[in-house]
């Protein structure tokens, strides 16, 4: 998922790389508790309004551009996450965000396909596009997005 926002990559750097940024950015957390802040080791945890509580565990930090992590439930599978920034001018840049989610990965590629492609693929997409439009909210209103900001989620609201 990407999408250009109209603020210079060094503002959106900014909110990404601001401890417990999930709280003013994410439309579907609750708090984002940060045990290790900030670098390749850094770690935290989303609490989704759900009720979900997540980690995440970086894995890559790269200053400016973006970071790599795994994020899951404790104890169980992780799905792997790429954050990257790409400038456009100096006034915009775009924001994408890759996953590469753990569902399903236990069943046959045949079989995992259908559920994968027909209910994950649209609802990561859906999640992920909210997210995206919630950093935009914050870098360029200065202002924490509201919760459920761009509708509820049936995973995390």
């Amino acid at each position: 998922m990407e999408k250009t926002i109209a603020a210079p990559a060094r503002e959106v750097w900014a909110a990404m790389s601001r401890p417990g940024n999930l709280e003013l950015c994410h439309p579907f957390c609750a708090s984002n508790p940060v045990q290790q802040w900030p670098g390749p080791e850094s770690r935290d945890e989303v609490h989704y309004l759900s009720g979900w509580v997540y980690e995440r565990e970086f894995r890559d930090w790269i200053e400016g551009e973006g970071y790599d992590l795994e994020i899951g439930r404790a104890g169980g599978g992780r799905s792997h996450v790429s954050w990257r920034i790409t400038p456009i001018d100096e006034q915009h840049c775009m924001l994408g965000i890759t996953v590469c989610p753990h569902a399903l990965q236990d069943l046959p590629i045949v079989i995992r396909w259908i559920p994968h492609h027909f209910k994950v693929r649209p609802l990561l997409r859906r999640y992920l596009e909210s997210v995206v439009r919630g950093f935009e909210w914050y870098v360029t209103k200065g202002e924490p997005v509201p919760r459920n900001a761009f509708g509820e989620h049936p995973w995390f609201s």
